[in-house]
């Protein structure tokens, strides 16, 4: 097999800024956005959309979801079953789940999950100056949820910035120049956290240095770019 084998510690020489960081399977755990926040969301859609369709926020995405989905009003529900069955990344989607979530973070149902060695290494690289930032398809306001009811505490006061697909798909080289653009770092002096090779190649074409986050990785590395398995691994400065 060819590759590079996993380094105990990667050394990242070239300065960095900023660090821009991927959720789901970086920050947290995969079975906790799977097995946890989407089947709340499932179990609840019918209702929260009954108990707040008239709100204006609501009401909003509801039709957001009529134009995108060409459908009419009695339909948005299903839609909505349809949309998340198939994990698709629609801004109302995501915008309602995250409005569901919220309830379920201030009703305690749930907290969010963050790996230690995600919060150990976040907080020591703001404690040394560098500004964090997180980009992920989940919106904004779940992440701010995520990171703020999170089960080590507040954490969303490390964060300077928060990015969803309102700035463009994941996978797309634009996404990360205007995300570069916004925070008012130059490309180059961001570093990109994700265990989306895609994304990592998206990031890397617009001129951030990259990590790959292989929580569970075999002992080679193929993906051209450097590679981690944990927060840990990785020394900046």
């Amino acid at each position: 097999m060819i590759g590079h084998f996993l380094a105990a510690l990667l050394h990242i020489t070239s300065p960095v800024d900023a660090v821009l960081t991927d959720i789901e399977g970086t920050t947290t755990s995969i079975s906790f956005v799977h097995d946890t926040l989407f089947p709340y969301a499932k179990q609840n859609v019918d209702s929260f959309v009954m108990a707040h369709r008239n709100e204006s926020e609501v009401k909003a995405i509801l039709e957001d979801v009529q134009k995108i989905a060409n459908v009419s009003s009695e339909d948005v529900v299903p839609t909505l079953h349809e949309w998340m069955a198939q994990d698709k990344k629609i801004t109302p989607l995501k915008s309602l789940q995250g409005m569901m979530w919220e309830e379920g973070f201030r009703q305690g149902v749930f907290k969010g999950h963050v790996y230690d060695d995600a919060y150990g290494q976040l907080t020591h690289w703001k404690n040394e100056g560098i500004s964090l930032y997180v980009y992920s398809s989940g919106s904004v306001d779940a992440q701010k949820l995520l990171f703020g009811y999170s089960d080590h505490g507040d954490m969303d006061s490390l964060f300077s910035g928060n990015y969803d697909t309102r700035v463009g798909g994941k996978k797309e080289r634009a996404s990360y120049v205007k995300i570069a653009e916004q925070m008012g770092i130059s490309p180059e002096r961001i570093l990109f956290l994700s265990d989306m090779v895609e994304e990592l190649n998206a990031a890397k074409s617009a001129g951030m240095q990259t990590v790959l986050i292989a929580r569970d990785a075999a002992p080679f590395n193929d993906s051209g770019h450097p590679c981690a398995t944990n927060f840990n691994e990785i020394a900046i400065r």
